[in-house]
Order: C-alpha cells, then structure tokens, then sequence
C-alpha cells in the first residue's frame, strides 16, 4: 500500500486591483488538477491560496473610486472567489494579505533576518510627488526616453527601442498619479541583503527536483551577473503592514505577499486544530510546492527562499512554473475581444469545464505557453467529452434501465478490455504526478476510443433487437458502464462537476484512485440524465463579443495616467516637404528570433523587395517571434542606422500604443494585395 504523503500546494496570489482572466486561469486549473488527483489518491493533501492585497497601485485605485483600500480589496476579494469557485477551482482556504496572521509571521520574519544580521539600512534618491506628497514607484513615473526620446514611456525601460534606465534618467519626467512635474528627494529604506545569500541560492536552484531545468538555468543567469540588495521598505502613504520600530515606513508588497502563504495556512491549519508549522517549521518533512507563473519567477526562486532559510523556516520542495496564455496564437487582446475575463466566460452559459480540460490537454511539466485557439476548443471538447466519453454512457444506459431494472450483471466474462483499463491506472497516474496533463488525456482518450470501439462492434441496439440476446446484451451494457465508470475516474481531477454528476447517476460514492482496480456488478444504478452538451460556436461568439462590449466599462487595473497625459499630444505640425523626408516601405518578415540577453527586442530579417534589412525592434513583450514570420510590416527605411549592443539596426518597423504596459501594443500591417518595396505615400 502507498505510503500517505503529507502535502501542502500553494498557488500565486491573485493582485486584488483587477478581475480574474482565462490567463490566470491557467495556473489555478494547473494546480486544482494536481491537487485533486493528490487527494483521490488518498494523500493529506491541502490547498491554500488568497488575495495579494498591498502596495501603492491598489492605495491609488481605490482613491479613485472614493473607496478605502480596505473596503476596495474586500469587494475584490468577493469576486476572486465567485470566479475561482465557477470553475470549480477547489482551494481549502482562500485568504488574504491583509490580515493578522500576515501581520504577526511578517513581524516575527523581519526580526529573524535582522537578528541574522540580514537586513541593512541606506539612504537612496527617488521621484516624489509634490501634489500627492508621495515617493513615486519606477512604473509612476513617465516620461520621454533617455536613449530614443520616445514619449510617455515608464520609469524603467523604454517599450519602444526596449532601453532600461532608472526614474531619474526620463526626459520630461511626470507623475502618473497627479500629473505634476517629480522632484528628486533622498529617503532611507531598508533592504534584505541577498548579496549575502548568492552561495545559499546558487546551490539551492541547482538542487534536483527545486526547479524546471529552464528556470534553474534561468536563475544561474541572474546569480552570474550578480544579485543586488533588495528594497523592501516604502515610504507612507502606503497601504500595507508598517515596519516594526520605523515609523512611517511600510513593508515592500512583495515581502509580504508570499508570507500570504503561510498566513493562510495557519488560518486554515488553526480551524482544523492542526500547527500550520507542520509543513513550514525548519526540518519539517511534509511536501511543499508553489505553483506560479513564469512572471514572478524571480521573487518566488531567489527572493522567498533566502528569507525562509534565514528567518528558520523551511524552504519549498519544488517551485512549479507556467507560461502564459495566448488566445489564437496571439498575446491577449481587449480591442479584439480575447481579453477574456472569467465571469464574462461564465455569463454567456459556457461550461467551465470545457475549459478546464481544454486547458489540461495543452498543459505539460514544462514552462511554455498555452495557446486557446477557439475553433479547436470547440471541436476538440465536442469530440473528446461528449463524442468518446460522455457517448459510451448514453449508448448502454437506456437499455440498463428499460431492460434490466437499472440493474447492472452480477458477473461477467474475463475481458481484455476492462483489464487493459485498469492497468492503465499506473501510468495515468504517473502522468498526473509528473504534471504531464496533456499526456494523460491523450491516453484516456486512447482509452475511450477502445471502449467506443467494443460499443460498435458489439452493437447493443441490435442484441436489444434479437430474440434470445437479453444475457448477451445485460453483459455488454455493464462493461460498457464500467469502461465509463473507468473513464470517469481518470478524469475526476479534471472534471469533478461531471464527476459528481456520474457518481449520482452510478448511485455510488465518491470515487477514488483505488477504485480503478474494481468493477460495479451487481448493482443498481439511476435513470440516465444527458451529462454534457455540445459547445455551441455561437457561445464562443458572444464571449468575443461581450467582451469588445465591456472595454468602456471596464476599469482599469493599471495605473492611469493624469487626464492631460492620457494620450499623447500631437506633433507639431510639419510640412509635406517634412514628411516626404520619411521612406516608409511594406516589409515582409522574412526571419524573426529573439535577442538573446534583451527581454524587450526582437530582431527582424525584412525583406523590402530590393534588399533586406536587420532592424531590432522593442516588441517582444506582444509578440512571439514565430508568430511573426511571413507577415507583411510597415518600416522606415531612410533611418540612419543604428549601432546597438546587439548589432546594427538598419530602420524601425512601425507600431502603435496608446495602453499601459501589456494592454496592446501592434505593429502596423498593409493591407492585403501589398507587395515587398512598395514605398508608402
């Protein structure tokens, strides 16, 4: 027998200053998965999660909507766990920062470090707005770029030709919060000295089993060019936890935020009568895994496991990482609809479930993206759940229940099929073990293709027919619901609303991994009720829809810039002489790959007919360089060329944004008929 194995699962807590989408749907479905099937294995297993709720954009959004910030991250907390809750996302406790369990293990973990000697002060220069009478954060400050001189562009890198540079360094520089003109003021802050722990770190990300090889490799990168000191103080105004003996001085959002895990738990832990240190107390020797996203790869990898080890805790077991989601092929779009939230989704009467199991069969151990390509999310569930699954079901069922009472046989021949179907529990689970979830349904699937198969070719409508095959037909109907009650089991970690609803229609009590290796006989079962419907495109429609709708209404989860900055003013005004200067072609993108050491550049073959090009282009954030190939583009080709640390870039492509970072940015494309070298007038 398995031994039982004592597991604490955390997912990355949802920031409270905006609604849950189908992207970060990916991660909790990801991380429901796993649980759910931890715990059909009969493991004690606990999920926990909540709402991140501090820091400087959530003070300022609520401000705007004449909230309290305690008041605004209530209300988004009821949200969070509606949304979470329609699809089915089972967590055992859902909190929230801002509470006094955080408050209390924050204390006791600032005055561990700063006992250890790991934590120092220093006096640093930043931003201040004078109208706000706030020390302004990187992504508050905007202004013209130091290196291009491109407008309204953050604090810290440039979106247009991707330069990184402090605060300080903007030409212009202003507010995003008032509007008004920064000044530069000096201010002491406090800092986590993770130069200290690079030894520690280097030998804990390179551990086997901590990281997914690209993560560890990503964080060898980091550790190789050096860590610096972290930030971890904000000055007030701020809404979030005050520094024990520094008044006026508030913890970092991100040195609190993943204390969220541990708050929750001993939130949860202390309603069940258990100690929450059972699974983070140093030395503890229960299972602990985070499921994040690639986004906060960072924090969760160097920041969090240096200040567990030096404040006497426990650091994770594994820290399992996701891509993001694309929506057919490309970066989410609100302009065109595919910014998709998870209440829109469920509003238009689609099945969350349909989802989930889209989603389990993109979904692998790896860090790579997952792409919901509508067209295949409706075939693809119309074949496999209702088609393969649910079908095998209602095929045999009707004639339990007129022929036989409902009653399944008492007995029935060896059958190769069945034991096939019950071997394959090793394996499957396996597979979910090892998050390989899109692996796992290929061979379920593979499954329900064998058991539609035996249904054809044992034809139970014909036996129904034949005088003298009621035995014949009693035998194939039952190994029909039992190769569906199989089924079943194998996608109860992904399905457990359907799940539920067969468990009711088999009459039988929950089922658990165990039950894989038994059959039903003898037993009465209910009146079949249809299980699942077939998605109907025109849902899928009306989400597009409904959510182009919902752009004006939508409040923005970003920070906004001042009235009079919202769009950028227009030029001054020049001659047609001025503007013929500018040689504007239709480029094809002949090659595209990513800039290796950039986070923001792509670098681009162009081929404008007579020639081709290689211009370096900062939009990597909406694009994958795949993506791009073959697509037609709109550049400058009389730019003088530029010399880069990555090359020489021979022109610029043309793109628009007027969104904050991450809300749209788009290259320019001609329309069709366009050719290579055709000079734009």
């Amino acid at each position: 027998m398995t031994a039982i194995r004592k597991i604490l699962v955390t997912s990355a807590l949802p920031y409270a200053n905006g609604s849950i989408h189908l992207g970060h749907l990916v991660g909790y479905v990801q991380t429901d998965i796993w649980v759910r099937f931890q715990k059909m294995r009969g493991h004690d297993c606990h999920y926990v999660c909540g709402d991140d709720t501090h820091g400087t954009p959530i003070m300022i959004n609520a401000e705007k909507m004449g909230m309290a910030p305690e008041a605004f991250v209530a209300r988004m907390y009821g949200e969070h766990v509606s949304d979470f809750a329609g699809f089915h996302v089972g967590f055992d406790n859902y909190y929230h920062t801002n509470s006094p369990e955080n408050r209390e293990i924050a204390y006791g973990i600032y005055r561990a470090l700063k006992d250890q000697g790991k934590i120092a002060t220093k006096t640093i220069s930043q931003l201040y707005d004078p109208v706000k009478q706030m020390f302004l954060p990187d992504r508050f400050v905007k202004g013209e770029c130091p290196k291009c001189g491109a407008k309204d562009q953050y604090g810290d890198n440039c979106e247009v030709c991707g330069a990184t540079y402090s605060p300080t360094e903007l030409k212009n520089p202003y507010s995003a919060v008032s509007g008004a003109t920064p000044e530069l003021r000096e201010s002491e802050h406090y800092f986590f000295k993770l130069t200290d722990c690079q030894d520690f770190l280097r030998g804990w990300t390179t551990e086997a089993g901590r990281l997914q090889p690209e993560a560890s490799n990503k964080m060898q990168e980091w550790l190789d060019a050096g860590l610096q000191d972290w930030d971890i103080s904000r000055d007030a105004p701020y809404f979030g936890f005050e520094i024990p003996d520094a008044p006026g001085k508030y913890f970092y959002v991100w040195l609190d935020a993943p204390i969220g895990y541990m708050a929750s738990s001993k939130h949860y832990f202390d309603r069940q009568g258990r100690d929450w240190r059972e699974f983070w107390g140093k030395g503890s020797e229960a299972e602990l895994y985070h499921f994040i996203g690639k986004d906060i790869l960072y924090f969760h990898a160097l920041f969090w496991p240096a200040v567990l080890e030096y404040s006497g805790h426990r650091t994770p077991s594994a820290i399992n990482v996701n891509g993001f989601l694309t929506v057919d092929g490309q970066k989410m779009s609100k302009s065109r609809g595919t910014f998709i939230t998870a209440r829109s989704y469920l509003d238009v009467g689609l099945n969350p479930e349909w989802l989930r199991y889209y989603y389990a069969a993109k979904l692998n151990s790896k860090i790579e993206d997952a792409d919901l390509a509508l067209d295949d999310f409706v075939n693809r569930v119309n074949s496999d759940l209702v088609g393969k699954f649910v079908n095998i079901a209602s095929r045999a069922a009707g004639f339990i229940n007129k022929r036989f009472g409902g009653k399944l046989a008492a007995t029935l021949p060896e059958s190769e099929l069945l034991s096939s179907l019950k071997v394959a529990a090793t394996e499957i689970a396996e597979l979910y073990e090892a998050r390989e979830f899109s692996r796992a349904l290929r061979e379920v699937m593979a499954l329900a293709d064998m058991a539609n198969q035996y249904v054809d070719e044992n034809k139970p409508w014909e036996l129904a027919r034949l005088e003298g095959g009621e035995a014949r037909l009693h035998e194939v109907c039952t190994v029909c619901i039992n190769l569906f009650r199989l089924l079943t089991v194998y996608l109860k970690p992904v399905l457990p609303k359907l799940a539920t609803d067969v468990e009711a229609f088999l009459n039988i009590a929950p089922l658990g991994w165990s039950d894989t290796q038994t059959l039903l006989l003898d037993h009465q079962i209910m009146p079949y009720q249809h299980l699942m419907t077939r998605i109907d495109p025109k849902q899928v429609e009306q989400l597009i829809e409904a959510n182009k709708a919902s752009l004006q209404a939508t409040p923005s989860a970003a920070p906004e810039a001042a009235p009079a900055q919202a769009y950028e003013p227009v030029g001054e005004t020049i001659s047609i002489d001025d503007f013929g200067k500018i040689d504007l072609r239709v480029a094809l993108i002949a090659d595209a790959k990513a800039v290796e050491g950039a986070d923001k550049l792509v670098q681009l073959t162009l081929d404008i007919g007579s020639e081709t090009r290689n211009v370096f282009a900062g939009i990597k954030s909406a694009y994958q360089p795949e993506d791009l190939k073959g697509r037609l583009t709109v550049m400058v080709a009389n730019l003088a060329p530029r010399k880069m640390k990555f090359g020489i870039s021979e022109g610029m492509v043309l793109a628009g944004s007027f969104e904050d970072k991450g809300s749209g940015l788009y290259i320019l494309s001609p329309d069709s008929g366009a050719k290579p070298g055709m000079r734009i007038r």
